[in-house]
């Protein structure tokens, strides 16, 4: 039996090199600022973006790779019959699966397509649990089943700290976004199913990492956590007090800048606190 080879696409946060580590292989997504076109991680890093973003004229754009890039990687992995696990960012947020799924269709190479329903490290627990069962010989169907399970014992919460682009993005209206903002509110909200759901707001940096602290406490309270990781767009005021809570358990906890297509959704200053367990 052929070794499965895993993809995944430049929104799953990972530490550097551990794509090399672990085998897998990565299809970037494109962000436009200012009439330039970038390539996600690439040539631009997530935190060097932030300053972009500080500086445009209009909130950057991101797209999902080219067809073409996700057909031209599945014929060179599969050109020997290996089979392929593609694993991409919820659907919700970005026609990456879709573009993936459509060069499934197009290409001799058999693979199968997984909507994470996930992004940031939430999306890099099953491209890594699935990258461990490759490397030890497991078929597709044993590693689809494993996703399956990580999906629903994972758990991803985001913390927006200013509303500026949300309502740039139109996801709330300018009312609303001037109210919340001269009030400090600061929306939390699960990401569960590929879909935003309002849980709760704070109106401090000390509130939001509370109120995380207790809902994590709470939810592994008798299990094991397999796997934890915080991201943040200059995040850090929230960031790492919930980072020094957790570690203190003798966890460790990745805290990375995430990805541009995920700060520009939520603007400077939010987090990602997600974790999944047995």
């Amino acid at each position: 039996m052929k070794k499965v080879h895993i993809v995944t696409d430049s929104t799953a946060d990972f530490k550097e090199g551990e794509d090399q580590t672990y085998g897998f292989h990565i299809v970037p997504l494109n962000i436009y600022v200012n009439d330039e076109t970038y390539i996600d991680r690439v040539d631009l890093q997530p935190d060097a973006f932030l300053d972009l973003m500080r500086e445009a004229d209009e909130l950057p754009k991101s797209s999902q790779p080219p067809i073409g890039k996700f057909k031209e990687l599945y014929d060179e992995l599969g050109s020997d019959g290996s089979p392929i696990v593609s694993i991409h960012m919820t659907g919700g947020m970005s026609g990456t699966v879709e573009a993936a799924r459509a060069a499934a269709e197009m290409t001799e190479s058999d693979v199968t397509v997984i909507d994470s329903q996930f992004i940031s490290h939430a999306l890099y627990f099953q491209v890594k649990e699935a990258a461990q069962l490759a490397n030890e010989g497991a078929s597709v169907d044993d590693i689809v089943q494993r996703l399956n399970d990580v999906r629903e014992r994972t758990t991803l919460y985001v913390v927006v700290d200013v509303l500026d682009n949300l309502v740039k993005g139109g996801r709330i209206g300018k009312g609303r976004g001037m109210i919340g903002s001269f009030l400090n509110i600061k929306p939390i909200a699960q990401l569960k199913d590929g879909v935003y759901s309002p849980v709760g707001k704070a109106r401090s940096h000390k509130q939001v990492v509370s109120q995380l602290w207790k809902a994590f406490q709470e939810d592994t309270k008798g299990k094991t956590v397999k796997g934890i990781g915080i991201s943040h767009a200059n995040g850090q005021k929230m960031g790492l007090p919930l980072k020094e809570k957790i570690e203190a358990l003798g966890l460790d906890v990745p805290f990375t800048y995430t990805t541009p297509i995920i700060s520009t959704h939520t603007g400077e200053g939010a987090i990602g606190f997600m974790y999944y367990t047995d």
